[in-house]
């Protein structure tokens, strides 16, 4: 098994599965020795036909949720686990990290096992389908012939319309939650600037960085920039509405220095912070690689140039599309056309659309809407 390089930041907790070497990639290429981190929760039963599979956004570890392996809080922590509504006492739960990630599964910030060094920019192009494909080598890993369900969230929804078109058969149900069947305009002119940011970082030095010399500025705008699509304007305008800074703050003048066009606002405050919190834990060239998988999805292939037929070539019993009514980032039109291009293929899938003010994040936040929607579901499997 390949070992940890110096730019992946690895959750305790994680196990690892070796994916087949030579491993293939849509878009040309192949990985050697790669590997997949993951964590499960529960117990597989005798006739393995309760597991759940969740596929994260882009910059999530396969810690869900906490552990006997890893007691610290997951990022779905009120989500999973005994009694609540992904509910370990009845399934067999599983999280990867997106293959591509620097969270333990194989990625730029990886070793090159042909070089002994992170493979940086000679990492092969990564695509979403790469992604299923990977997560799909774990399932199968484990012994699982079907999963009752696939859940994916945000880049997620994505990997998971990848996972059912290219592996037939591989689950029972799915729930596709703030995920798109492609990408819009405005999601990719967003990434990028994001990645524009990152690439005009004198640091950045064509990935060949170091943790001395880290294009922090670079990130650090990119983060700004996600962050103001995750959450809605509304949100922004309940939590600081004009508030201004305590000049005392911290962040009153960036890094500390006279700056006549510093930080002035709360709001400006609190992403200076986000990033700055960010920024030394997720690898620049990841981010890039990730960033783009989702700029180049189109189920639209797979149906003919259309992405309604492409959706409707998945075959599944049972689907529910949930999207936020406050996302500017993929938009409740996009779950809207999951759930319509799912039930032409013949699915019962159902599309909830929620008022919730959180934007493309509430699925992290707003537990009191999104969890009832998940356990409802489940609870009918």
């Amino acid at each position: 098994m390949a070992s940890a390089s110096a730019y992946e930041f690895i959750p305790p907790g994680s196990r690892f599965h070796a994916l087949p070497s030579p491993f293939p990639m849509k878009r040309g290429g192949v990985l050697h020795g790669a590997r997949v981190a993951y964590e499960t929760w529960g117990t597989l039963a005798p006739g393995r036909d309760n597991a759940v599979l969740i596929l994260t956004g882009l910059s999530p570890d396969a810690h869900a949720a906490s552990g006997p392996h890893d007691p610290a809080p997951g990022w779905w922590e009120a989500m999973l686990g005994p009694g609540k509504p992904i509910d370990t006492g009845r399934w067999f739960v599983i999280c990867v990290n997106a293959l591509g990630s620097c969270k333990g599964s194989t990625g730029p910030a990886s070793l090159d096992p042909a070089t002994g060094q992170p493979y940086r920019l000679a990492f092969p192009e990564l695509s979403i389908e790469d992604v299923a494909d990977a997560a799909a080598a774990v399932v199968r890993g484990l012994g699982i012939g079907q999963l009752a369900c696939v859940i994916g969230n945000s880049m997620g929804g994505m990997t998971a319309l990848g996972l059912l078109l290219r592996h037939p058969g591989i689950a029972r149900s799915h729930i596709n939650i703030s995920g798109s069947a492609r990408a819009l305009p405005f999601s990719i002119a967003v990434r990028s600037l994001q990645r524009e940011a990152i690439r005009l970082d004198p640091n950045w030095n064509g990935g060949n960085y170091d943790h001395d010399t880290w294009p922090e500025s670079g990130m650090r705008i990119a983060r700004k920039l996600g962050v103001i699509t995750y959450r809605s304007a509304l949100e922004w305008d309940g939590r600081f509405g004009r508030v201004r800074l305590d000049q005392s703050s911290p962040f009153a003048n960036g890094n500390g220095e006279e700056d006549p066009f510093g930080l002035e606002f709360q709001v400006e405050s609190y992403l200076e912070g986000h990033a700055r919190r960010f920024v030394r834990r997720y690898d620049p060239n990841c981010y890039l690689y990730l960033s783009r998988s989702m700029d180049w999805f189109d189920v639209a292939e797979y149906g003919n140039g259309d992405v309604l037929a492409g959706l409707a070539t998945v075959r599944i019993e049972r689907a529910l599309a949930i999207g936020a009514s406050t996302d500017i980032l993929f938009p409740v039109q996009q779950q809207q056309e999951v759930a319509e291009g799912l039930a032409r293929g013949g699915a019962d899938a159902q599309f909830l659309g929620m008022d919730s003010p959180q934007g493309h994040d509430a699925f992290l936040v707003d537990f009191g809407r999104f969890g009832p929607a998940v356990r409802g579901f489940l609870d009918r499997l």
